[in-house]
């Protein structure tokens, strides 16, 4: 089947066109193609700027008949990680579209299908005439690839997020090679610590007690036998997936002059995703009692150390879950595993205001190819998603129950 004159598949295609790629993105030709999207639509749209000028997020928004109850964001970003040219088979920002339908262009998986698929599900609700009963924001925020620092993470703390009054958020997933869809209810919390081992200085001809080379030594010890401990958890226990447990990778070591001098000083730093299941004070209790192994005086700096975040609830207390499940399962008939995301996406600063978030990017039998080379998704699994959310966004907007505002 051709897809050439399709016009949500060129219409997604054209959003793949902007190079809204790291470093330093330039995000005003998305603000002006959402802009133009939203007057088509008849969406109010507005640009908020909460951390940089040169960071806006963008929400347009649907009224519902009952404009008071809590509302829905529908999330994405804009922005994509950076491509080497070199192995794309496909120019990165040119959205080639193959004869098996294949469309090849970062962000064609994380995530702007999804923004799009979200506008085209509304177009087709709106032409049906349908009315929804509560208030839908569709959100397309900043830098989230970086750890939204100038994105989500400061627009959760305005007024402008406040007045949205969101009851219930769906943001990214993950593709997934087999028959089933991935929804993620959590996700597990980033440590990223360095380590820096004082130790005595000298010829590397001698023995000098108490040096950085030793200390560096137990900690490395320490933290690679506690990753052992959670591999083998998960190696042990065909239930866990990776978001379920600890994971610990050395990432970095730096220090030292020449082979022949003993350093003053060695750093060693650490990738840590804490599980939700990990007490963080028992963790960090652990870290500084091996760093007191180790023989003192270590100076930990922690780049990253983010708190826990509750999971949303997936049970008859959250009557999205209840909307969200009889609408993927009964239904449309759908496979879903629910799970722990093993990255972290901006849901995470939306479960820290207290609410309720689902990672879902509608891709089934497809390869998980964010931030690779030749990132694609087929064109008949992009119109499948848009299916999806015609169905699944008057599911959750026209729910029973939470109708108490969220943030007053």
């Amino acid at each position: 089947m051709s897809y050439k004159d399709n016009t949500e598949i060129n219409l997604f295609r054209e959003y793949l066109r902007i190079p809204s790629v790291h470093p330093n993105v330039n995000y005003e030709p998305c603000v002006t193609f959402l802009r133009r999207l939203a007057n088509e639509l008849h969406l109010t749209f507005a640009v908020y700027h909460p951390a940089h000028p040169k960071k806006p997020v963008v929400a347009m928004s649907w009224v519902g008949s009952s404009p008071t109850l809590p509302s829905i964001l529908l999330n994405s970003h804009m922005d994509v990680v950076p491509v080497f040219s070199e192995y794309w088979t496909h120019k990165p920002f040119d959205a080639e579209m193959d004869d098996d339908g294949k469309i090849f262009a970062r962000g064609a998986q994380d995530m702007k299908c999804v923004g799009m698929q979200y506008l085209s599900a509304i177009k087709r609700l709106k032409d049906r005439r349908i009315v929804l009963r509560r208030t839908v924001h569709v959100l397309f925020v900043p830098d989230e690839e970086i750890g939204g620092e100038d994105g989500m993470k400061k627009f959760v703390t305005t007024d402008e997020f406040r007045s949205l009054n969101v009851g219930f958020s769906l943001d990214e997933g993950l593709a997934s090679p087999t028959e089933e869809f991935p929804v993620y209810y959590a996700e597990r919390s980033v440590w990223r610590i360095h380590f820096k081992c004082p130790g005595t200085p000298g010829h590397g001809s001698l023995l000098h007690k108490n040096t950085a080379g030793e200390k560096i030594r137990v900690i490395i010890d320490r933290m690679m036998d506690f990753r052992e401990q959670e591999v083998r958890k998960l190696d042990n226990n065909p239930d866990l997936t990776i978001g379920d447990v600890t994971t610990v990778n050395l990432t970095m070591i730096s220090g030292g002059i020449q082979t022949n001098v003993v350093p003053p000083l060695l750093i060693v730093g650490f990738d840590v995703r804490l599980a939700i299941t990990q007490s963080h004070d028992e963790f960090e209790a652990l870290v500084n009692r091996w760093c007191e192994e180790a023989g003192g005086d270590i100076d930990i700096f922690y780049e990253s150390k983010k708190p826990k975040v509750e999971p949303t609830k997936m049970d008859n207390e959250n009557p999205f879950w209840v909307a969200f499940k009889h609408c993927i399962c009964d239904e449309l008939n759908l496979k879903i595993n629910p799970l722990i995301f093993p990255g972290r996406t901006d849901s995470c600063f939306i479960r820290g205001m207290g609410i309720p978030a689902l990672g879902f990017s509608p891709m089934n039998n497809t390869p998980v190819l964010l931030h690779d080379h030749d990132e694609f998704i087929s064109a008949d699994t992009y119109l499948k998603g848009i299916d999806i959310y015609e169905k699944l966004i008057p599911s959750v907007a026209n729910c029973i129950g939470m109708d108490n505002t969220i943030n007053p």
